[in-house]
């Protein structure tokens, strides 16, 4: 084996165990209340930055493939919000900018349900978010009780939003007793 095979399953080794390290570190009870909030709204709207939006994005596409009306903040189409809706926050320190000042105008506009998807329960989220979704892997906080990464930046937290999202998507699927071919009338057709 070459060398660089050898470094390329290492790697791949060690972005799996920590994947499966953190999405085991993630409190079930609370996944359980995200996914009672979203079916309980009459749609579902994102807001974050950079890769988390990019994450996010993907959640978002999958919940529109179940039938949810679900919205990225700055669409094109995004419609208003209302107190019949939800936001989803998605920040690993929970002070980036973009996201709480929407969280907050999210509050004083519509006072609808908000879920932080964090890493960081301490953060300026906590007084706005209804909950969050701990998502406990490093963010630039290095805060003690994170999972750290051998992983750029905060890669960790982007690749487990996106997956959490899956995850979320098949339970919802199966709790509702949901046709996977019948989710194919959701998905592009002008493509």
């Amino acid at each position: 084996m070459s060398g660089f095979a050898k470094q390329y399953q290492d790697t791949c080794a060690g972005v799996l165990d920590e994947l499966k390290r953190t999405l085991d570190s993630i409190d079930p009870a609370s996944v359980e209340r995200l996914a009672e909030a979203i079916l309980e709204a009459d749609q579902v709207f994102f807001v974050g930055v950079g890769r988390v939006l990019l994450s996010l994005q993907c959640v978002c596409k999958r919940l529109a493939h179940l039938g949810i009306k679900a919205h990225y903040v700055g669409e094109i189409t995004e419609p208003a919000i209302t107190k019949n809706d939800l936001l989803i926050v998605g920040s690993g320190s929970g002070a980036s900018l973009f996201p709480l000042g929407i969280a907050k105008k999210a509050r004083a506009a519509a006072d609808c349900k908000i879920v932080h998807i964090g890493s960081n329960p301490n953060s300026e989220m906590k007084d706005i978010a209804d909950f969050m979704v701990r998502i406990p892997v490093r963010t630039k906080f290095y805060l003690e009780d994170e999972i750290d990464s051998c992983q750029i930046m905060t890669s960790l937290f982007e690749q487990s939003v996106l997956l959490l999202g899956d995850i979320l998507a098949k339970i919802i699927v199966e709790q509702r007793q949901i046709d996977m071919k019948a989710l194919w009338q959701y998905h592009a057709n002008l493509e």
